[in-house]
């Protein structure tokens, strides 16, 4: 059997899966929320995420005693920052890529760096979203936890130290931090200097052929776990890009959750000109996963819905509207990341009057992200041709007019996913190749 968790930003799925990938029993979910601030804070309690984590595997494993589990494999949400101190309790709450407090340090950061040379090595831009805005924010505007910090990890990293003894992080969860050098597969030598941290306080980076073994603590409270080998966990974005089976250039995945993106998965070297306004990161040292991510998508639906007082299936209501040019969305009520990473975008909605309505709005909000969806396919276009999009995510089987709504823009037409965990599947296909059942 397999044990696959997908530790997502509104939710933790796991669910077991046999030696062919078909699912065993029902997968568990069990949803959560960060806590949004009036100024840009987004935070998760680690305690308590890490304790709805070992709940969801307790009730996927509760159910079926009798198995034994030879892999747990996991995905978590890319570009988190916790610290740990010296006990290994937490000095830092979960901040998210929505957390944007430390937006005045990317601008410092664009000052002091040349941010394309930084750009093409790291595969991000410099923004609040990641480490090195978020580090020196910390260290300068809360220094009494940078002092007590022994050391810095992704939820991922703390979650599997908590549940199973080992913090070891995964070549795609580092990638993805902004201070990794994605040639290279190290942490980015130049920007820990800047920032003034020892490399000693990052975590361990395990190559793609390493595992990590339960602990005792870990065994007692799931024996079924006793020969399991667990393979640290990969960024959500590369599970979902494999589980929607995007494995080589050409082929796109198209994801609408709580937030959207556009990406497609190589197999090679990093990009040597990446285009500007994209990130790249890796599944693992061979694979790389090239696109761009919207901080808004189906939480500003979400957002708007409660706002407006809108309930029950709106999806002919949608398609019956016609969009009025007069009115315009600004998609940035949480931020921006790609293309532009304005750390000063703000969220708007103009040209309301008495002649809309919350429909009205959400309909120009679906077209305001399908024209920034657009402008990354537009820069991906630049890499590589796009040759098959592929639909993932909850958001866009919801509002399958919004899937119209994109495709009108792109041009191209978006094959829906007939996989509903793509995140979780993606892990279970990476188990899968471990143990030699199939190559991908």
């Amino acid at each position: 059997m397999i044990l696959a968790i997908d530790n997502g930003s509104s939710s933790v799925r796991a669910g077991l899966f046999d030696g062919d990938g078909r699912p065993v029993g029902e997968v568990v979910k069990l949803k959560r929320t960060f806590q949004k601030g009036a100024d840009g804070e987004s935070e998760l309690n680690p305690t308590a995420a890490i304790v709805q984590t070992r709940n969801a595997v307790d009730r996927v494993l509760s159910a079926h005693p009798g198995i034994f589990v030879r892999f747990v494999s996991f995905c978590a949400f890319w570009h988190s920052l916790c610290g740990l101190d010296s006990n290994n309790e937490p000095t830092t709450p979960i901040l998210g890529w929505a957390d944007t407090r430390a937006r005045e340090y990317s601008t410092m950061l664009k000052q002091k760096f040349d941010e394309i040379q930084v750009h093409e090595r790291t595969g991000a831009h410099f923004h609040s979203s990641f480490w090195p805005a978020k580090m020196l924010w910390i260290r300068e505007e809360r220094p009494d936890i940078w002092k007590r910090t022994a050391r810095w990890l992704s939820f991922s990293d703390s979650c599997q130290l908590k549940l199973f003894g080992d913090a070891r992080t995964s070549v795609s969860m580092a990638s993805a931090t902004g201070i990794f050098d994605q040639a290279r597969c190290t942490w980015d030598e130049e920007l820990l200097r800047f920032i003034g941290i020892d490399e000693s306080l990052m975590p361990e980076i395990v190559t793609r052929e390493g595992v990590i073994r339960p602990s005792r603590e870990a065994i007692a409270r799931w024996p079924q776990l006793a020969n399991a080998r667990i393979l640290p966990a990969i960024g959500d974005g590369a599970a979902d890009t494999l589980g929607a089976g995007c494995t080589k250039l050409g082929e796109a995945v198209l994801m609408i959750g709580t937030s959207a993106s556009m990406r497609m998965m190589y197999e090679g070297e990093p990009p040597q000109h990446l285009p500007d306004g994209l990130w790249s990161y890796r599944l693992d040292e061979r694979r790389i996963v090239i696109g761009g991510a919207l901080s808004d998508g189906g939480n500003l639906i979400t957002l708007l819905r409660r706002k407006y007082g809108i309930n029950g299936d709106i999806n002919r209501e949608l398609a019956h509207r016609k969009r009025d040019e007069s009115l315009r969305v600004e998609p940035f009520f949480f931020g921006e990341r790609c293309t532009g990473y304005r750390e000063d975008a703000k969220g708007e909605i103009l040209g309301f009057d008495d002649r809309h309505d919350g429909i009205d709005v959400i309909l120009v909000a679906m077209h305001a992200i399908a024209d920034r969806l657009a402008d990354i396919a537009e820069r991906l276009e630049r890499f590589a041709p796009v040759e098959s999009i592929k639909a993932s995510g909850g958001t866009l089987r919801e509002y399958p007019v919004w899937r119209e709504i994109i495709e009108a823009k792109l041009r191209k037409t978006i094959t829906p996913s007939n996989t509903r965990e793509s995140s979780l599947r993606g892990t279970v296909l990476l188990a899968l190749e471990r143990l030699g059942k199939m190559e991908l």
